[in-house]
């Protein structure tokens, strides 16, 4: 196979390369004809913050992975990045390691719930542009099975990884149903919005964004369907809300305990979780020892996080274990293509000699005859071509390599000169 290809990505470059290279959705479009017109006949671009690849079947013999990457350099230089922040594939370890990014295995984030979409974005390009040919595409939907059984069928994407994450999914473990519960939001940074963000997907009753930039929190509410309060009024509101999860830069506490005895007070005993996972601190995690408050910050969320992590890089052979079976499938799909011409070959040889044969024979019988003549001949050369046939297409689905096929190949042909059309 002739597929090679590049990746920048965290293991081979910091991250200030890497932002660097990134290729947005208009530049991969605007690269594409010129890779279809200098260096392949297919392929896809896949770029996002953490890696930048370029996969293709080239279009001349010559071209390597220090070429590709030469080239993409050219058409976007990066002061910085040398030859040796490229990992170069070629053929099967090209295969494998998409397999490995679109399984999240080789993301920066073990199980990265993002990749399999980004993956999936990439090669909806490739074949948009008319850059994906039939190996491509097969390759495509295998990349996605892997992604999809390393989903359903391991525990690589299970667990918060983020501080965001796991902040929402504490609050999950202490309400059964989000649906009927309300949030409060403290702060609209990136922590704050991942955290909403998070809170939405779990279908949360109700969210409300304070923050001191209302205009702000105004864009962060308009995404998540949720409400804005005015953050000076934020201690008067508290009790209104089941969840408060609290991501500001302040200096100082936003929620001291005066507050939260005061919300509980009013919420009469409900209990109410608070997460702080601002740094500094935004609330006195002295609410810890209040009745019916369930209070995390940072550190104990770190521990969740740590935690999970550790049981992904565990469920990293059950992965390995499906890209294996998904790579054993192409190959067999990839080997049957040298495989099955010549297969058909072999029969139409045989089925032009029984045709001849019963030409020659049907004025010497009688008419009665020449169909049980004909199902005879049919039956004889089908139990002639069956261990041959069935033997190729045997070696095709084994671990047998691409050249030893091709040799098995090389050899029918040869023997019955299939190439020329002869008949014996």
């Amino acid at each position: 196979m002739d597929l090679i290809g590049i990746s920048i990505n965290h293991k081979t470059a910091p991250l200030e390369l890497r932002e660097t290279l990134f290729l947005s959705t208009s530049e991969i479009k605007d690269l594409i004809p010129k890779l279809k017109k200098d260096v392949f006949s297919d392929g896809f671009i896949l770029s996002t913050c953490n890696r930048t690849e370029v996969f293709g079947v080239p279009l001349k013999g010559v071209v390597n992975s220090i070429d590709i990457g030469d080239y993409i350099l050219d058409y976007k230089p990066v002061p910085g990045i040398k030859r040796e922040n490229f990992a170069g594939y070629f053929a099967c370890s090209a295969i494998k390691h998409i397999f490995n990014v679109a399984s999240g295995v080789d993301s920066l984030i073990i199980g990265d719930s993002q990749i399999l979409g980004q993956v999936k974005e990439s090669f909806q390009i490739s074949l948009d542009w008319n850059f994906a040919g039939s190996v491509t595409k097969r390759m495509f939907d295998s990349a996605l099975k892997v992604g999809k059984r390393s989903i359903n069928e391991t525990g690589i994407g299970d667990g918060a990884v983020s501080i965001s994450y796991a902040a929402v999914q504490v609050v999950e473990k202490i309400f059964a149903n989000l649906n009927k519960k309300s949030a409060l939001v403290i702060g609209a940074g990136e922590t704050g919005e991942l955290a909403a963000v998070h809170l939405k997907d779990k279908e949360i009753g109700n969210i409300v964004i304070a923050n001191r930039t209302k205009e702000k929190a105004e864009k962060l509410a308009e995404k998540v369907n949720g409400k804005v309060i005015d953050f000076d009024s934020i201690k008067d509101e508290l009790y209104n809300f089941d969840i408060v999860i609290s991501a500001t830069g302040s200096p100082t506490a936003i929620v001291e305990l005066s507050d939260i005895k005061n919300m509980m007070k009013k919420r009469k005993g409900t209990p109410a979780c608070l997460v702080d996972i601002a740094v500094p601190r935004d609330i006195d995690p002295s609410a810890k020892k209040i009745d019916n408050v369930f209070y995390h910050d940072i550190d104990s969320l770190e521990v969740i996080v740590d935690q999970n992590k550790k049981f992904r890089e565990k469920e990293i052979p059950k992965v390995e274990r499906i890209i294996m079976e998904e790579l054993v499938n192409f190959y067999s799909w990839y080997n049957s293509l040298e495989v099955i011409p010549t297969i058909k070959s072999f029969r139409n040889f045989f089925e032009e000699i029984r045709q001849d044969e019963m030409e020659k024979i049907k004025h010497k019988i009688h008419s009665d005859d020449i169909d049980k003549f004909n199902e005879v001949t049919k039956r004889l050369v089908g139990r002639l071509m069956h261990n041959p046939t069935k033997r190729l297409r045997e070696l095709s689905e084994t671990e047998l390599s691409e050249q030893d096929l091709k040799t098995h190949t090389l050899i029918l042909k040869e023997l019955f000169k299939l190439d020329n059309n002869s008949k014996a």
